[in-house]
């Protein structure tokens, strides 16, 4: 099956199609279902025989997708009214095993043969069976198979990219609270900067009090007070990720992990924000409040990009 080209805009992990392709009285259907995941983690499901297909069935979903727990479930309906195909060396096989653990646990129920049937193996859909021993049959079959599965991987692109959609818009909006918050916290960290000078000035003045004072240790106490006081590289840290943040949401081809790891970034420069923020007055609480709804929009933003391909 060919390659598709790359995908654009933001696709959600989130989507099921199904799809059903009949050709000479035969019928292909195959469903898909995918959740979120770390990684693309396939999980196929055929009838008997059908794993001569496997290796192209998962190739074509890997050239569609990169991200999300996937379960593929291929049924194939045979045409006419042809008996059953029972395996009998796999059956007799079983019977053995059965007639063997009678014997060792001394157990005299008898084997049940409806559910014999049902064990893997021992039937085969009408035809399946000699269709896939002949060349020609097996790459007609393989056909029906690929085009069910480009009409089922259509369709899940669509619900995925519709998704994606509604995704991309949520965390713009939770985007946008996060650069205005931050705008206003730098804003009120100018304005309660007099009173950390102030409370600074102090503090210098307590070390002064009635004795002489180290220069060095003097210069050490100014320089933590400050430092634990000055939160502008925290703030334009936090701007600049927002930024990235944004870029990746208007680009193309797969997000998800980029926008992972800079909401790790972000997480920690709100913590460090939190941990700097002075506790000056109504100025300091002011931008604490700030710090925390940042804080709390970021997680909003980390539910929402977790299932984002």
């Amino acid at each position: 099956m060919k390659a598709t080209a790359a995908l654009t805009g933001i696709y959600s992990m989130t989507g099921f199609a199904q799809a059903r392709v009949e050709r000479e009285g035969s019928a292909v259907r195959i469903h898909l279902r995918s959740v979120n995941h770390r990684f693309l983690d396939l999980h196929l499901r055929m009838p008997d025989g059908f794993e001569v297909f496997e290796s192209r069935i998962r190739q074509a979903v890997r050239n569609r997708l990169r991200r999300g727990h996937v379960d593929i479930n291929v049924y194939y309906e045979a045409g006419g009214t042809g008996a059953i195909e029972v395996n009998h060396e796999i059956a007799e096989s079983y019977l053995r095993a059965v007639e063997r653990l009678r014997s060792e646990f001394n157990v005299n129920t008898e084997p049940d043969l409806i559910s014999l049937l049902r064990l893997p193996g021992v039937v085969a859909a009408p035809g399946t069976a000699g269709e896939l021993q002949n060349e020609e049959k097996q790459e007609q079959l393989g056909a029906q198979v690929e085009a069910c599965l480009e009409q089922a991987l259509n369709k899940m692109e669509a619900m995925r990219r519709s998704e994606g959609q509604a995704l991309l818009e949520e965390m713009r909006g939770i985007l946008g609270r996060i650069g205005t918050r931050t705008a206003e916290i730098a804003t009120l960290t100018e304005r309660v900067r007099p009173a950390i000078a102030q409370r600074l000035e102090m503090r210098l003045g307590e070390l002064l009090k009635g004795a002489q004072v180290d220069p060095i240790r003097l210069a050490q106490e100014a320089s933590i007070l400050a430092e634990r006081s000055d939160v502008s590289e925290e703030l334009a840290r936090l701007r600049s990720h927002v930024e990235q943040f944004g870029k990746l949401l208007a680009g193309a081809g797969e997000a998800g992990k980029k926008l992972d790891f800079l909401l790790q970034e972000m997480q920690r420069e709100a913590n460090t924000l939190l941990s700097k923020t002075p506790g000056v007055e109504s100025g300091g609480l002011a931008i604490t409040e700030l710090a925390l709804e940042v804080k709390s929009d970021i997680e909003k933003l980390r539910e929402q990009a977790q299932n984002v391909e």
